[in-house]
């Protein structure tokens, strides 16, 4: 079984900075894409930034330009790098490997959430 489990979150102020990890553990698999979600409070799940493993990268409208995603292929980790941190990135945050390949077949799997917490 393959797990992804975030860490990083926590209680920021405004314009502070804050880098969220996701790392895989499990064994015999490979990711092609790894992602980040957030879900703030009354709101809908959105994308914010996905990364695959030749280094393309994407990123929502709100976040460019304040948020790097990066990852280590050999580590099979992925990490936000967030900047600039505005009220409105109060979420919690979610990783994701939408095409995990392991035992001939594809998974799409998601870690626990790490709270990210942005006020004065």
């Amino acid at each position: 079984q393959v797990q992804l489990a975030e860490s990083g979150g926590g209680l920021v102020q405004p314009g502070g900075s804050l880098r969220l990890s996701c790392a895989a553990s499990g064994s015999a698999f490979s990711i092609y894409t790894m992602g980040w979600y957030r879900r703030a409070p009354g709101k809908q799940r959105e994308l914010v930034a996905v990364i695959t493993r030749d280094g393309s990268t994407n990123y929502a409208d709100s976040v460019k330009g304040r948020f790097t995603i990066s990852r280590d292929n050999a580590k099979n980790t992925a990490y936000l790098q967030m900047n600039s941190l505005k009220l409105e990135d109060t979420a919690v945050y979610y990783c994701n490997a939408p095409d995990l390949f392991r035992s001939g077949t594809y998974f799409n799997i998601w870690g626990q959430g790490t709270q990210v917490t942005v006020s004065s």
